[in-house]
């Protein structure tokens, strides 16, 4: 019985901002950003927006597919939230998220966290409980917001993003495989302490951990699975920018694709990052926002193609695993609602960028209500005595 994701969809804020414009105000050459790390714009989230309404917008699309073929949702009786940018030290973001999708009170809550690869982590123990119990779906959610010191290296790599998935047995969209190499590696690459609300990173020293990561994930899935490079159409990787998946492609198939040229490879991985270049950094989100992107932006049909992905998060934890897609696969895609989405988002000058950062959620514990700024059906109201008040618009 395969077992795998079902239907997915992501959400980014209505706001962004253009790399060159953040190039002409802090003195950098435009082209560190656009062909150094491959990156041309980055989304930016309003006041009213955290990663519960981030979420909630991402699983619109889910519920509503559901009920337009006839599928009620009290067959999801599990919520699994990953994200490395949480709201709360004790309450799960998915709890807000059930209550505001008007969830079955039937479902179990939480949230998990590894950097980046928490998301993945949340897909495996999704596939394992519905394996157990193939009557029963899980939610799976991805949602972060990307944020570093401004004037630093990695503001050009912020971003915000969510994805929702659901997990099934016979699935309509990407039946997963059980074997996976996994890596784990004690580093300080990347991290943020709970005193603040911007990461520290150690950039050259990351990227050089993410490769080294790569490859011993890989060996480990070679020694778990009979499948080689040459088996592989497509490969999804983690991407806190663009530059960072064609490095990592390039350095896992050298010794295992001599027979594929440069173009070759280019081609099984960018489509993959057409979304991720105008979107920037999402954290746990960013490689499902790569598959969803290889899937709205290939003409191609992709039935019976397989996927490599490589999931990583610093400090640090990698996993490679594989993917087919589905006869049909095609019915359950949301292209036109991704694109349209993308494509409404309001350019943002440098003043105002500077305005949208400057923003922190209050802190003295009093009533406050926040500027309607997101176009999403969900919005982070006000927060008071410490709550945080969303709303359903």
């Amino acid at each position: 019985m395969p077992v795998g994701i079902d239907d997915i969809s992501f959400y980014t804020a209505n706001f962004s901002l253009d790399l060159q414009e953040l190039a002409a105000n802090n003195g950098s050459d435009a082209a560190k950003y656009t062909v150094g790390i491959g990156q041309e714009r980055m989304s930016v989230p309003g006041a009213d927006e955290d990663v519960v309404t981030m979420a909630a917008n991402a699983c619109v699309p889910l519920l509503e597919g559901m009920a337009q073929r006839g599928e009620g949702t009290n067959a999801i009786n599990t919520i699994l939230f990953a994200t490395e940018t949480g709201i709360d030290q004790s309450k799960a973001a998915g709890v807000y998220l059930h209550s505001l999708l008007k969830l079955n009170p039937r479902c179990r809550v939480v949230e998990l966290k590894q950097a980046c690869y928490s998301a993945t982590a949340a897909l495996q123990l999704a596939t394992a409980w519905v394996a157990r119990k193939p009557q029963e779906k899980v939610l799976v959610v991805a949602s972060d917001i990307a944020r570093y010191d401004r004037q630093t290296p990695g503001e050009a790599t912020q971003g915000c993003g969510a994805v929702a998935m659901i997990v099934s047995a016979n699935p309509r969209l990407v039946a997963l495989d059980p074997e996976t190499g996994i890596h784990t590696e004690d580093v300080m690459d990347f991290w943020r302490p709970n005193y603040r609300s911007t990461a520290l990173v150690d950039g050259k020293y990351s990227t050089k951990v993410y490769l080294r990561c790569v490859r011993s994930a890989w060996q480990d899935f070679q020694q778990q699975s009979q499948l080689q490079f040459g088996n592989f159409d497509y490969f999804c990787y983690h991407l806190p920018f663009s530059r960072m998946a064609q490095k990592a492609h390039n350095h896992l198939a050298n010794g295992n694709a001599h027979e594929l040229s440069a173009q070759a490879l280019e081609d099984q991985i960018s489509s993959s990052l057409i979304y991720n270049r105008i979107t920037g950094n999402s954290y746990t989100a960013a490689m499902y926002i790569g598959l969803i992107s290889l899937l709205d932006n290939t003409a191609l049909d992709l039935a019976g193609k397989r996927v490599g992905f490589f999931s990583y998060g610093s400090g640090s934890v990698g996993e490679f695993f594989t993917g087919t897609l589905v006869d049909g696969y095609q019915s359950m895609l949301h292209s036109e609602g991704h694109q349209s989405m993308l494509a409404s988002r309001k350019p943002l000058n440098y003043a105002e960028y500077q305005t949208m950062y400057g923003f922190e959620v209050p802190v003295d514990g009093g009533d406050h209500a926040f500027a309607e700024q997101t176009n999403g059906k969900f919005r982070l109201a006000g927060i008071s005595q410490h709550k945080r008040l969303y709303e359903a618009r």
